[in-house]
C-alpha cells in the first residue's frame, strides 16, 4: 500500500511539473507588438512563439505582412528580420526569432535560445 501511495504522489508531482513546463501562450500581434521586458511580461513572447511558428505561415509573408503582424523587428538587415523574445524560461537564456530574407519575403526563420 505504501509503494502504491509513493507511485502516486510521484505521478501527481510529476504531472503538476510538465503542466508547469509547458507554459505555451497563444500568440497576440497587440500583446508582441507592445510588449515590455518586465517582471510581469518577462517570459510573453517566449511563451507565445511556439503558437506564432505553428500557426502562421511565416515563410513566403513579406517582410511588409511580417512587420504588420510582429511590429518594427529589434535588429534588422537585406538578409534577416530578429525579434527579442526576452528570457527562455531556461535558467538565465534569452531567445531571439531570426526570420531570413530573400527577394523581400521570409524564406526560413530559427529561434535561437542562448
Amino acid at each position: 500500500m505504501k509503494k502504491f501511495l509513493r507511485l502516486t504522489l510521484f505521478l501527481i508531482i510529476l504531472t503538476n511539473v510538465f503542466i508547469a513546463c509547458s507554459s505555451g501562450t497563444d500568440f497576440n500581434s497587440e500583446k508582441w507588438k507592445n510588449w515590455k521586458e518586465s517582471e510581469a511580461e518577462l517570459f510573453l513572447r517566449w511563451d507565445m512563439r511556439e503558437d506564432l511558428v505553428n500557426n502562421y505561415d511565416l515563410i513566403g509573408m513579406s517582410t511588409e505582412q511580417i512587420i504588420d503582424l510582429l511590429g518594427e523587428p529589434e535588429n534588422w538587415n537585406e538578409k534577416e528580420l530578429r525579434y527579442y523574445l526576452g528570457s527562455s524560461r531556461r535558467g538565465i537564456n534569452t531567445g531571439s526569432l531570426i526570420l531570413q530574407i530573400k527577394n523581400d519575403t521570409i524564406t526560413d526563420y530559427e529561434i535561437w535560445h542562448g
